[in-house]
């Protein structure tokens, strides 16, 4: 995959995953979270923290498979032979 690949990735799902941090918990207090009954058992800093890669890593499936299956040319075109 070249550069400009990886940049048409990482950099929209960059931006995705600020979006999602700041809707995210603007409305919801890390803290409050509970996962199996206890809570989180990190500091609100480590919880934005996590969660904004786990964002950007949701954020960035979703544009590489773009990239692959939305931006590859349709098979007619592949298979056309040349006028």
């Amino acid at each position: 995959m070249s550069t400009r690949a990886w940049l048409a990735v990482l950099w929209p799902s960059f931006l995705a995953a600020c979006f999602l941090e700041l809707l995210v918990f603007a409305l919801v207090d890390p803290i409050d979270l509970h996962w199996g009954g206890d809570g989180a058992g990190m500091n609100r800093q480590g919880i934005y923290t996590l969660s904004f890669f786990a964002f950007w890593a949701v954020a960035a499936c979703a544009c590489a498979l773009t990239l692959a299956f939305l931006l590859k040319p349709p098979i007619e075109e592949l298979t056309r032979s040349p006028d």
